[in-house]
């Protein structure tokens, strides 16, 4: 059996657990049926251990029927054939508006590594400590002399040429031979330059890839204390690892391979498309990949916290092409769905009640939260406001803010219409109103 171990190899797997336990919660043991109890245990050991003043744990009691009068594990004896234990809810209690970083940041700093490799980190940055530019067969010889520990030149090289390319060591050709040396070009030019640490503690906890301003305000001993964010959505950091390989497939004009997993009935698909734009919802704040899927000939978007893998296929010539289409096709789009009752436009029209001049917000917000859609005065204190969309659905929790002034609605999608008007019909019978012809 093997032993719990804090750090982890494969990052997916725990993104899945923090979300499950920070976006969705409440749950106990019992409930995450697609893990065993035991990989269950050892996530919850260190989502405590990395994140332990945000932990909120809830008892709740369980109840099940059993043989009359026994005695449970709990020291209650049940006489009724009821069986009463206690099982523990685990989540994440995290206000983001009160944090000064992102605290889910901490996820990103638990890989697991070798005893070679942290060896070799330790006495390679301190080797070069000192300004030295040395060679790999020079760097072993030094960590045999220096460090009393042997390694082989190959093992070096390689660990030196990864560092190079993370941007920890710089190396040149001198000579016929090459040098490596320490590489602090980009904290010598943040240390150089006033404001720079401030500049970082905003970026950390208001863009995508904000770990990367975490890790340098860390090396710079700088405590962020200037900034706050009223609406921060933490949970995207989970995210940026899939976000980034989008953005580099979309930098290289490639198609991508998605392997997807649905968080709500936990069904797994995959699906093959283009990658071209990120669109963020302002309102949930849920990141989707909006994409030209070849075989239906359409765009689709899918959610970030869905795809679990993303791998990179050939390069496509009308990338450029694809992407102008689509820039033409957001003029109609309300949300993120292409997909309504046809491939063409919805066509949606709605007659209000305002009574102006007094309630002149209500034609403003029609102008401003309307999107494209025109705003007509028919006659006094009635307006109409028409629009075309992919999807009507999308509109639906919008248009019921004006219940109470909508004389009529009227979809070109039909089952808009009529699931409009049947919940106005379960509302009526909910509060006992009847309904007006």
């Amino acid at each position: 059996m093997s032993d719990f171990q804090e750090l982890i190899k494969s990052f997916p797997k725990t993104r899945e657990y923090v979300r499950d336990f920070f976006v969705y919660g409440f749950k106990t043991r019992e409930e995450f049926r697609e893990k065993s109890p035991r990989t269950y245990d050892n996530e919850r050991r260190r989502l405590e251990s990395w994140l332990g003043d945000y932990v909120r744990k809830d008892y709740v009691s369980r109840s099940s029927n059993i043989s009359q009068g026994v005695n449970i594990s709990q020291g209650v004896n049940i006489s009724q054939g009821v069986n009463i234990s206690q099982g523990v809810n685990i989540s994440l209690a995290i206000d983001s508006n009160l944090l000064d970083t992102n605290p889910l940041f901490q996820v990103w700093k638990t890989k697991s590594f070798t005893d070679n490799d942290i060896v070799l980190h330790f006495l390679i940055l301190d080797l070069l400590s000192d300004s030295r530019e040395l060679t790999a067969e020079e760097i072993t010889e030094h960590l045999l002399d220096e460090y009393e520990a042997l390694f082989d030149v190959q093992t070096v090289r390689r660990k030196c040429n990864a560092y190079e390319k993370e941007g920890l060591l710089q190396k040149k050709k001198v000579g016929k031979t090459i040098v490596f040396s320490l590489n602090l070009s980009l904290i010598s030019w943040i240390r150089d330059r006033e404001n720079m640490a401030d500049a970082l503690s905003f970026y950390q906890i208001a863009e995508s890839f904000g770990v990367v301003g975490n890790y340098l305000t860390e090396k710079l001993d700088h405590r962020n204390q200037s900034f706050r964010a009223k609406h921060s959505f933490c949970v995207h950091t989970l995210e940026d690892e899939i976000l980034l390989k989008l953005l580099d497939a979309m930098n290289g004009k490639q198609e991508v391979h998605l392997e997807m997993k649905s968080s709500r009935r936990g069904t797994a698909n995959t699906a093959d498309c283009t990658p071209l734009q990120i669109f963020t919802s302002t309102r949930s704040g849920r990141r989707f990949l909006c994409g030209y899927v070849k075989h239906s000939r359409r765009f689709t978007c899918y959610r970030l916290d869905t795809i679990r893998t993303v791998t990179p296929l050939q390069r496509l010539p009308k990338y450029d092409e694809l992407l102008s289409i689509l820039d033409r096709n957001r003029e109609h789009l309300w949300g993120v769905s292409f997909h309504g009752g046809s491939r063409h436009l919805e066509k949606l029209t709605m007659k209000l009640q305002v009574f102006a001049p007094r309630e002149q917000y209500i034609v403003n917000r029609l102008k401003q939260e309307g999107r494209h859609g025109t705003v007509t005065k028919l006659e006094q204190n009635v307006y109409q406001y028409e629009i075309e969309v992919f999807d009507c659905n999308e509109m639906l929790p919008w248009i019921r803010t004006f219940i109470g002034r909508i004389l009529s609605l009227t979809c070109t999608d039909k089952s808009v219409e009529q699931l409009f008007y049947r919940d106005l019909q379960t509302m009526y019978r909910m509060y006992q109103i009847e309904e007006t012809k």
